[in-house]
């Protein structure tokens, strides 16, 4: 089996750390069950460009227990926990490509040696393995069935393939289902953002100015939880419906021009480029720590950074300081790049449970469907947004109303008013 991980003796600690976040995910425990007995994607080949984390493993287990040969590598050079990379390996048989720290070439050429594996189905988390098979390997397209994409930055992507006809096959927006975006990139970014903040920096939040750039639902769940830390929030926002949702929601918004004279805390979180830029890190306080949990390091304009900057050190573990010219002192964590999963483990596993059934069951759905569908981006269908909402509420011993006959009946008719 051809694999890259940094070191299989890693790989009894990463099975013992899958266990762990398995346990916390009930609603892929129950389809893994289905799965094993039904076999619904035997025969298919599943390509991953995921986050290596222990939440992702377990992902791969129930793709390969439900027929699939299945293989992996890193959607980001720095989210990759290698122990898990080697359990994936050793344990399960999954072939593997992904090492913390690689390098760009290493990146793509991993994204290369996942492609060799003549996908059926695509599963991507930033769009990187899709716009890699359309532009080098264009002839393998049309041997896959269909895709899936995990993150918003990746749905705009895709969307933007779509719109100018490059895109050669259907994509499911995984991140678009409402038991992904109301749950993971709210409470899950919302958490782990603020948790990969605080190990890389061990500072208080608590009376200090936190800054969040962009208001979607990333941008929500952090603003949400740094203020439950007690501090004080600074919304920036391009969109006006949403900037008025920060200030009903109690946050002060402003231009990113006006906020970085303020903040102690910035964090991006857009899915756009340059959104921090040089003439905002000149007007930053000294000792500014900023951040970015969007999918991409480009929200940062580090290379304008850099120019700016008489020396640059790594003073800690996931912190580089940055002297500008003006003589005051920036600190950038985690080199840009996804603070959450570089300076801590992701999301909790148990909101990755719900976005990786719905993975899991897009899966399924686009082996038995892919090939009716046409070239475009398109929703995960209500029913499994649904099953996976019903089993989720399940898991945790929750139960519901069921509407009444009356109820339906009245729902569904016009004659009956006041």
């Amino acid at each position: 089996m051809n694999f890259h991980v940094k070191d299989l003796n890693l790989a009894e600690k990463g099975k013992l750390r899958m266990e762990w976040a398995g346990r916390e995910m009930p609603v892929l425990k129950q389809i893994r069950e289905r799965f094993e007995q039904e076999k619904p994607l035997k025969g298919v080949r599943i390509g991953a460009c995921l986050h290596v984390t222990t939440e992702t493993a377990n992902l791969m287990d129930v793709l390969k227990a439900g027929g699939a040969e299945v293989a992996l590598c890193a959607s980001n050079p720095l989210s990759t926990q290698d122990d898990v990379a080697a359990a994936l390996v050793k344990f399960y048989e999954i072939p593997v490509f992904a090492i913390r720290g690689e390098d760009r070439d290493t990146y793509y050429a991993h994204i290369k040696a996942v492609l060799d594996f003549e996908p059926h189905i695509t599963m991507d988390d930033g769009a990187d393995l899709i716009s890699t098979l359309h532009a080098e390997f264009p002839e393998r397209v049309a041997n896959v069935i269909g895709g899936t994409e995990e993150t918003t930055t990746g749905v705009i992507r895709l969307r933007a393939m779509a719109k100018d006809g490059a895109l050669r096959y259907p994509v499911i927006a995984v991140n678009d289902a409402l038991t992904k975006h109301l749950f993971d990139n709210r409470y899950g970014t919302g958490q782990s953002t603020i948790d990969g903040i605080l190990r890389a920096t061990n500072r208080l939040l608590a009376g200090s100015i936190f800054v969040v750039a962009g208001y979607g639902w990333c941008g929500r769940g952090v603003a949400m939880r740094a203020r439950g830390m007690g501090a004080r929030v600074i919304v920036t926002e391009v969109d006006p419906l949403k900037a008025l949702e920060a200030v009903m929601d109690g946050f002060d918004v402003m231009p990113m021009e006006k906020a970085a004279e303020r903040g102690d805390f910035f964090c991006t979180l857009t899915g756009d480029i340059n959104v921090i830029r040089k003439e905002h890190f000149l007007k930053m306080k000294d000792g500014a720590i900023v951040s970015n949990s969007g999918h991409f390091n480009v929200e940062l304009d580090l290379e304008g950074l850099e120019e700016i900057s008489t020396e640059k050190r790594r003073i800690r573990d996931n912190v580089d300081e940055y002297t500008l010219v003006n003589g005051r002192r920036i600190y950038v964590l985690a080199e840009g790049r996804l603070v959450n999963l570089a300076a801590a483990e992701g999301h909790p596993s148990a909101v990755m449970d719900m976005s990786f059934a719905n993975q899991a069951l897009c899966a399924e759905y686009l082996a038995r469907h892919g090939r009716e569908l046409e070239k475009k981006v398109y929703k995960v269908p209500d029913e499994i947004d649904r099953s996976v909402a019903e089993m989720k509420l399940s898991a945790m011993g929750i139960e519901i109303d069921r509407l009444t006959p009356e109820q339906e009946k009245y729902l569904s008719s016009w004659e009956m008013g006041t």
